[in-house]
């Protein structure tokens, strides 16, 4: 009885909104696009969100890193030429800092330090600028990098100091179009490496967000040679020479990588190490990088984004709901003749709210159900022309559908109690 009842209502509604096409439709756009901002803007929103903490998580959630920084009265002395000609700067991370970590920090599992010198890479004809990288055999474990092909560095060839490399994907690429690179070495500098392996990173740089822009961060032209090579071949003092000078800097490690045994043992070593390292160095040379704290402020920032962005599309539907009360107050004003003659014939207050009311969610969950359709498919569009990620969550979808119906209520009920309280014989008389 109900059902059927309930059925004849919105037909009768559809059948009212359709006598105006065209105002109809328009009206619907407001809820169409309100619902179509919600859902795409998420969408951008949470992608961007996402690579961000893709970044972060590759850094290591249980991994604290320190990098080597110029001490800034020394950086401004040498862009102001206030430095000696032929100087020698010397500061950064050293090796004792290394061992020091590991024998005292608690909850330390391995300790990888690295050398970062930038030169250029040579096959033949063919040469790239890259990042020359003195490392640990056990570099892939903690980063996450991934042996394509050969093999990666060795504990023999750290202990003989050979003349081997490791080679990103990226380099082998532009550096090797028609040969193996497994069956080739490359010069760097005076000396030649044989390629032992190709290497792929986690990440591309094309694909990092600025989270994971750091200075430091493997680039695509990446060269992996072992510790004790890179110490002996390029030595601890690096020297860039400019007309009429040089300047000389000694920085024993640019990176040291800690991996903790777990979280809490993350949020315990982060003061202990900033403490331990301060004590042996007299300068402000060094930066210490927790990427589980950047997660976490990742996460809040994601919060306070979809916020904001739900927020301003909200308005929209906002926007939306006002155009549907205003055509549902044209239609009472219309069709008070025609609720005269509904009283007239017995029907009560409630059937009319209740057929004004239908009329307004028709508007509004068929504008929310295309809404819904053009939302999913344009975030989709923006990643095929922007290359831009985007994910759209089953809750955004729920989130816009379930306010364009509220909407449709809210805004719904005061022209359809307008409708009810009209008096019957003020609107037989009415023309």
């Amino acid at each position: 009885m109900f059902s059927s009842q309930f059925t004849s209502i919105v037909r009768l509604g559809v059948k009212s909104l359709l006598l105006h096409k065209l105002r109809s439709a328009l009206t619907m756009l407001g809820i169409i696009f309100g619902v179509c901002s919600v859902i795409a803007m998420l969408a951008i929103g949470e992608g961007a969100s996402y690579e961000a903490q893709e970044a972060i998580k590759k850094l290591g959630s249980n991994n604290i890193l320190l990098r080597s920084v110029k001490p800034p009265e020394a950086a401004r002395q040498q862009a102001g030429g206030g430095g000696p000609r032929g100087s020698q700067l010397k500061y950064g991370l050293t090796y004792e800092d290394a061992a020091r970590i590991a024998a005292t920090i608690p909850g330390v599992l391995r300790v990888l330090p690295m050398r970062i010198i930038r030169e250029n890479v040579r096959f033949g004809r063919a040469e790239e600028p890259g990042q020359i990288i003195g490392t640990l055999p056990f570099y892939p474990e903690l980063t996450g990098a991934t042996v394509v092909r050969g093999r990666f560095l060795s504990h023999m060839d750290e202990l003989h100091q050979n003349n081997v490399c490791v080679i990103t994907t990226g380099l082998a690429r532009r550096l090797f179009p028609y040969q193996d690179p497994l069956e080739h070495a490359v010069r760097i500098d005076a000396f030649y490496y044989r390629v032992i392996g190709l290497l792929q990173e986690r990440s591309q740089p094309e694909q990092r967000s600025q989270a994971g822009r750091m200075e430091g961060q493997p680039l695509d032209n990446n060269v992996y040679i072992p510790l004790s090579t890179s110490r002996s071949r390029f030595g601890e003092v690096l020297i860039r020479r400019t007309a009429g000078s040089f300047e000389a800097e000694e920085v024993q490690l640019h990176q040291v990588t800690v991996q903790l045994r777990d979280t809490p043992a993350v949020e315990t070593a982060d003061p202990q190490i900033k403490t331990l390292i301060q004590r042996f160095h007299d300068q402000n040379d060094f930066e210490i990088i927790v990427p589980l704290q950047l997660l976490r402020q990742a996460e809040q920032t994601k919060r306070i984004f979809n916020i904001v962005l739900g927020s301003i599309a909200a308005i929209s539907l906002l926007v939306g709901g006002i155009g549907i009360m205003n055509i549902m107050l044209a239609n009472v004003t219309e069709r008070t003749r025609e609720i005269g003659v509904r009283r007239a014939l017995g029907a009560k207050r409630r059937d009319i709210t209740r057929q004004f009311l239908v009329e307004t969610l028709v508007l509004s969950i068929g504008g929310g159900l295309i809404g819904v359709v053009v939302g999913v498919l344009t975030p989709v569009a923006v990643s095929l022309l922007s290359d831009m990620r985007t994910i759209v969550t089953v809750w955004s979808v729920l989130l816009a559908f379930g306010i364009s119906g509220a909407v449709g209520i809210i805004f719904g009920i005061y022209p359809a109690r307008a409708a009810a309280r009209l008096d019957p014989i003020d609107a037989l008389r009415h023309e």
